[in-house]
């Protein structure tokens, strides 16, 4: 069996490099899929101008004014939320008042048992836009309409109270979609799923007129797309699904929802994903934030994260210290035009090769000899894993990797996803384990000689090594090796150990070949067992299979006695841990030193490696190894350092950030940490040789007292 498995390893890294060979096709389509939409949208929240400009004694010269200025800085479009009275209201189409308001405005006493709302409109020209939305509306809601008129003014009755009246949602405010339009401002509809029962006609006709506007896609208000409510009664989503294909409208994504709005997911399948990534500023970040830092945030999302679209809000504050109403309007202007010393966001994305327009969705192909290519990729993933568990078992390689064909066959029958990103984790994990293990066995090949259990030599010192007590058993200190010797060989297994661990990114690029990952409608999952996972299997090669047997490792850590010391380092590394796994998602917080760093590297080079890559894992990778050829207890140092194999592999698995930006992020943590590991050894040298010289001297007066 040993023989057949040494024989079957060579097989399955065959298979290895067949799937690497498969998935270069594959990476193409990716990258051609990220060059198709470069265009980027700026969206303002046009509700929230409305409810700005009521803050102020002109409020319609107020919008005017605003919309000018937005279309000087450069913001394309509007977004236009369904109505209520109350926006009607704020953009002065109607004037709203209850039963005791209207009887004391006609100076009669409040009226007993009434309370109505009534709704008065400016002028003829807008009852006859807004009566029939009106009226419509809230004879669904079964409320009594009857016209109503002021001094010559038309008007409405509603009998409901004004609290109940203001909170019914009508159709988007079809006064207000034209003069966006007139203006020069595209158009994004928030559709949302409160107006029930869906009815095909009547949403069709919404559709239409949107059409007809020059709308290109639609962004949903709320936790559900229009249509999920009734789609179990109605089949309202296909319904939905198919007249947005008829009158060619597509769909907007919200980043970084904690769950995606419900129904989503159909209809983008149903429009064959015509979506487009959104990125959103709150009214409190656009007050607080800087304009440089706003443009920041809109460059790097259109750069690393593929958002086309970015959404902007605003808020009226009373302010004391000015004396009066503030917005942050102007704030967002100067983040998109900037000034004479900072560019702004358009200017800056105009850099990276993106215009302003309406923003496209990907071009995404899907051809038929895809699907094979990608077969052969899974079949390299299968091989990886194996051969990662042959390396802790060796006896079970070649039954892991049977195994795994048979597994991946039943998983793929009951969900190709789930398969696709099993093994894609699954590779993650074996790529960066496997090459730190080749480098740690190198080591072992140039310190203590060939340890293999097939075809190794041990003398009787060795024995008697393997029998003792102590740790491990053998040298703890290994000479021979010069220094320069060591670092020539340090650099050789760096560059070795990254080009092994990034073997598992173009087999995870090829699993993930979808348009879904791309724009985060499904994700790569098991990040965090990524982080963990290669750390502590290379632990676990370190301490129970650099010695004499496995065995023996074990029941020497075992016999360990648990000691103070022990319990304090423990809860450190537990801390340690708990910080770790906190910065491998986007609610860990970044110092303030880190953050300089990155911002200088990011304004300076324009793509930003990983921190713990540069700063930490990749110099003490280097420094591990090059002091791992002379001490053995430097071979923990990397356990440590698999954070920073594994961390580029994770880089790639973000699959919505651009090949060829994960690819400069890590040539730089790369280079950077070549850079600083070469420094951290040099500082080491140093501090080792002045130890030597009054170590000495120190030893020797010792000697006399």
């Amino acid at each position: 069996m040993q023989n057949l498995n040494r024989k079957a390893r060579k097989w399955l890294w065959g298979l290895v490099v067949l799937g690497l060979i498969a998935a270069v096709p594959l990476t193409v389509l990716r990258v051609q899929m990220e060059d198709s939409s470069n265009q980027v949208e700026f969206v303002v929240n046009y509700r929230d101008v409305l409810r700005i400009g009521s803050y102020y004694g002109e409020p319609e010269d107020f919008v005017a004014g605003q919309l000018e200025h937005m279309r000087e800085a450069g913001v394309t479009t509007m977004a236009v939320f369904e109505s209520n009275l109350d926006e009607l209201s704020w953009a002065g189409r109607v004037a709203l008042y209850s039963s005791a308001q209207m009887a004391l405005l006609q100076g009669e006493p409040a009226p007993v048992n009434a309370n109505y709302a009534y709704v008065l409109f400016p002028d003829a020209r807008t009852a006859e836009a807004l009566t029939p939305m009106i009226e419509t509306t809230f004879a669904k809601a079964e409320v009594q309409v009857e016209p109503w008129a002021y001094e010559g003014r038309p008007g409405l009755l509603l009998r409901t109270s004004l609290e109940d009246a203001v909170v019914k949602t009508m159709p988007p405010d079809p006064l207000a979609l034209e003069e966006i339009r007139a203006a020069g401002f595209q158009i994004l509809p928030r559709l949302s799923d409160r107006i029930r029962p869906f009815e095909e006609e009547r949403v069709d006709a919404l559709l239409a007129q949107f059409k007809a506007l020059g709308v290109e896609r639609i962004l949903f208000d709320g936790a559900t797309a229009t249509g999920f409510a009734d789609e179990a009664e109605l089949g309202s989503l296909r319904i939905f699904g198919e007249l947005l294909n008829k009158h060619g409208i597509g769909l907007v994504a919200i980043e970084n929802l904690s769950n995606q709005q419900s129904g989503f997911n159909q209809l983008a399948y149903a429009t064959d994903y015509d979506v487009v990534r959104l990125h959103s500023l709150s009214d409190a970040e656009a007050m607080r934030l800087s304009p440089e830092t706003i443009a920041d945030r809109f460059v790097l999302a259109a750069k690393d994260r593929n958002i086309r679209m970015f959404y902007m809000n605003s808020q009226p504050f009373r302010s004391l210290e000015e004396g009066g109403i503030v917005h942050s309007l102007d704030n967002l202007y100067d983040a998109l035009r900037g000034d004479e010393d900072n560019a702004g966001a358009i200017a800056r994305l105009a850099d990276f090769g993106f215009s302003t327009g309406q923003a496209k969705s990907f071009d995404y192909q899907h051809p038929s000899w895809s699907t094979p290519l990608k077969g052969v990729a899974a079949l390299g993933a299968i091989a990886l894993i194996a051969l990662l568990i042959g390396a802790f078992l060796p006896l079970l390689l070649t039954p892991a990797f049977v195994l795994g064909l048979i597994g991946s066959a039943g998983l793929y029958v009951l969900s190709s996803a789930l398969l696709e990103q099993g093994l894609a984790l699954g590779a993650s994990i074996a790529a960066p384990t496997l090459a730190l293990i080749w480098v740690l066995n190198r080591i072992r090949l140039h310190t203590e000689g060939d340890r293999r259990y097939v075809g190794g030599s041990w003398d009787e010192s060795d024995r008697r090594a393997a029998r003792s007590d102590k740790l491990f058993g053998g040298q703890w200190v290994f000479h021979g090796l010069p220094a320069a010797r060591r670092l020539t060989m340090a650099i050789g297994l760096y560059v070795a150990a990254a080009v092994l661990s990034l073997v598992a990114v173009p087999l995870i690029i090829a699993l993930l070949n979808n348009v879904t990952y791309s724009l985060v409608l499904q994700q790569f999952r098991g990040v965090s067992l990524l982080h963990l996972a290669p750390i502590a299997l290379v632990a676990l090669y370190v301490f129970l299979y650099t010695g004499a047997s496995p065995l023996d490792n074990l029941r020497k850590l075992l016999r360990l006695q648990i000691t103070v010391l022990w319990v304090v380092v423990a809860g450190v590394l537990g801390v340690a841990g708990m910080y770790y796994l906190s910065r491998t998602g986007n609610s860990g917080q970044a110092s303030s030193v880190e953050m300089l760093i990155r911002t200088t590297l990011e304004t300076t080079i324009g793509v930003r490696p990983r921190f713990k890559e540069f700063m930490f894992a990749h110099p003490l990778l280097l420094a591990g190894i090059f002091l791992a050829l002379r001490y053995r207890a430097a071979w923990v140092l990397l356990i440590v350092a698999a954070m920073g194999q594994l961390s580029m592999v994770d880089t790639f698995a973000h699959i919505h950030t651009p090949v060829y930006i994960s690819a400069i992020r890590v040539a730089l943590g790369l280079g950077i940490g070549l850079i600083f590991g070469l420094v951290l050894i040099g500082v080491w040298q140093l501090a080792e040789g002045v130890w030597r010289k009054w170590g000495k001297t120190l030893a020797s007066r010792l000697q006399r007292l």
